[in-house]
């Protein structure tokens, strides 16, 4: 399966890009424009964050190498999809932020490519709306237990609902397509 560069290479390369978003919040961009039936495409970052300005990732560069896994990943059959989120050595309030700030980007990139109306399922449009209010959450200032499983489970819930999504948007298309 493809794997994701790392969470650094990519705060790095954005940088360098000055694409003024971090690492998380790119990839939900990344993963919501092609839930939502984006292209594929070399230039992403123009499409994805809205500025045609932007010039297209290098190929090969930390910012390519994520376009290129998070596709194979949503196409996955295994459900190997991941999120692009700070290692465990983070704070448990640095990875929540990052899990809220990949969700604002989810919408975002989503929004743009599926457009106001999206074919979602009941399941699909319940956990677009959970993603929504996710996204503006804020993280609590502890380290418990408790919470690290709290956000365990957040985490696998997001990462399950783009893959519903992307299965709404494109994979359920593509094979109604395929049997007409």
């Amino acid at each position: 399966m493809a794997e994701l560069p790392s969470f650094d290479d990519v705060a790095q390369a954005s940088r360098q890009g000055a694409l003024g978003t971090d690492p998380s919040e790119l990839h939900g961009a990344l993963a919501g424009w092609l839930a939502g039936g984006g292209s594929d495409a070399q230039d992403w970052t123009a499409s994805v964050l809205a500025d045609p300005q932007l010039p297209a990732p290098q190929s090969g560069d930390a910012l390519d190498q994520l376009r290129a896994a998070t596709v194979a990943q949503l196409e996955d059959r295994s459900f190997g999809f991941e999120l692009l989120l700070p290692g465990a050595d983070a704070s448990l309030n640095e990875r929540a932020e990052a899990v809220f700030a990949w969700c604002r980007g989810f919408l975002g990139g989503f929004g743009l490519a599926a457009g106001a109306k999206p074919p979602l399922s009941d399941e699909g449009a319940e956990a677009l709306q959970d993603m929504a209010r996710l996204a503006q959450a804020a993280p609590d200032s502890s380290d418990d237990e408790d919470d690290e499983d709290a956000l365990a489970e957040i985490e696998e819930f997001v990462r399950v609902a783009a893959l519903l999504l992307h299965g709404d948007c494109v994979m359920g298309p593509r094979h109604r397509q395929s049997l007409n």
